[in-house]
């Protein structure tokens, strides 16, 4: 089986880290100046690692193999949040440029193609999953259209700046590949919790987002009886607390819900604030805790506009997201590489974040690899995980790619590359 090699591997994520690096953290959104230089080393790495490297008109950097037969895909994102940990979406690219490399340094390996993979704006500064929806063909131009970012600035315009304007797009060919594999940490507790070191992931949670949208009337606060307030920012609380109430009761074991983001207007001490809205997001792994919840919001909406005084309105605040499965056969090549490096320290999980291999998987055969987060934080400038975990992740990876390929291209078998 190959060898990785953990010192290379741990340099270039060091170095990705110092693109944009803030404190402890990364700050690289998409499409930045510091992700497009992040992507332009990435290109240099691809391409000395023998990979035809392409950054395509969405910002994602693709590195094809020039070797024959069915390909392995893996990769992840580059992008970060606003303030974003190291590790998110990084692992996963360079475990697969690391992939490439060891592979190709093992004699018995060397003939088996991988293509890396880094996607664009995964973290939604304007549109969750950019980069893999645009690949796989799921984008539109209707979904693009409008598009903006939380300061106003445009897609378009996004686009524009970074130089992409005008470029082609690439397109994945389903028939060229036997499977994507996405490594990432895990950005949770579990593992770390249960002393594991490696997570194979069974699925990824379907998610929801809706806005809800507060109309009262604006007013004095000292003049204003409390009898003929229409206050928008009293049903935002309202409704955020019969949310907490209510979910609990239809929720499954791992059914989460977060109230993450609110604004009332005009913000001010003295008024009574006459407009509000939040947004509300609930995950699972399965569609009934979904639709179930879907039924709670539509039952307390109706509910608290039939008392007439604030006016509430709940539309989709993003397009939904159906739960994933993870391919079994696939699966079963990461678990027995999990348990040839890490015996008894691996297990299955599902992905309570939502990731590339999400929209992948809907095109082609997909799996997932998690390492530990320490502390379980991420999305936060603490986040980190063990330079051992690190290595130990991507040696996993790697038997497990050799496998998967060496089953997919079996000795007799001749299959021209196709285009991606």
């Amino acid at each position: 089986m190959p060898r990785i090699n953990g010192e290379r591997l741990l340099a270039d994520l060091r170095h990705l880290r110092s693109i944009g690096a803030q404190g402890r953290g990364v700050v690289r959104p998409a499409f930045s100046a510091k992700d497009m230089e992040a992507r332009r080393w990435l290109k240099q790495r691809y391409e000395a690692a023998g990979l035809e490297a392409t950054i395509d008109g969405v910002g994602n950097l693709y590195g094809r193999s020039r070797r024959p037969g069915r390909s392995l895909l893996s990769g992840s994102h580059s992008d970060t949040q606003p303030t974003g940990g190291w590790l998110d979406g990084a692992l996963g690219v360079v475990y697969a440029l690391e992939v490439v490399r060891a592979l190709a340094e093992d004699e018995a390996t060397r003939a088996l193609p991988v293509d890396a993979v880094s996607f664009q704006d995964e973290e939604s500064r304007f549109l969750g999953c950019l980069g893999s929806r645009s690949l796989t063909g799921e984008l539109t131009p209707a979904m693009e259209e409008g598009v903006a970012d939380s300061r106003g600035v445009t897609l378009a315009d996004a686009l524009k700046e970074a130089g992409l304007a005008g470029v082609p797009r690439l397109r994945l060919d389903p028939a060229r590949f036997c499977g994507f594999v996405e490594a990432h940490i895990e950005q949770g507790p579990t593992l770390e919790d249960t002393a594991h070191r490696i997570g194979v992931v069974s699925g990824i949670v379907g998610l929801r987002g809706i806005r809800f949208e507060f109309r009262g009337q604006q007013n004095h606060a000292g003049t204003t009886m409390m009898r003929t307030r229409r206050d928008a920012s009293a049903a935002l609380y309202e409704l955020a607390h019969r949310i907490n109430q209510e979910f609990p009761k239809v929720a499954a074991e791992r059914t989460v819900w977060t109230m993450g983001r609110v604004r009332v207007e005009p913000n001010a001490t003295s008024i009574v604030p006459g407009y509000a809205d939040m947004d509300l997001q609930f995950r699972d792994q399965s569609e009934a805790p979904l639709k179930a919840f879907e039924a709670v919001v539509e039952r307390l909406v109706a509910e608290m506009n039939a008392r007439g005084r604030v006016k509430v309105t709940a539309t989709p605040s993003r397009a939904p997201i159906a739960p994933t499965q993870m391919d079994p056969g696939l699966r079963a090549h990461l678990e027995a590489a999990a348990e040839r490096h890490a015996p008894g320290k691996w297990q299955v999980m599902p992905s309570g974040a939502f990731h590339d291999a999400g929209i992948v998987s809907a095109r082609i055969p997909s799996a997932m690899l998690f390492i530990p987060s320490i502390g379980g934080i991420s999305h936060d400038f603490a986040e980190d995980s063990r330079d051992q975990d690190i290595v130990l992740g991507c040696q996993v990876l790697a038997d497990a790619a050799a496998a998967i390929l060496a089953e997919a291209n079996p000795p007799a078998q001749s299959t021209a590359p196709c285009p991606v």
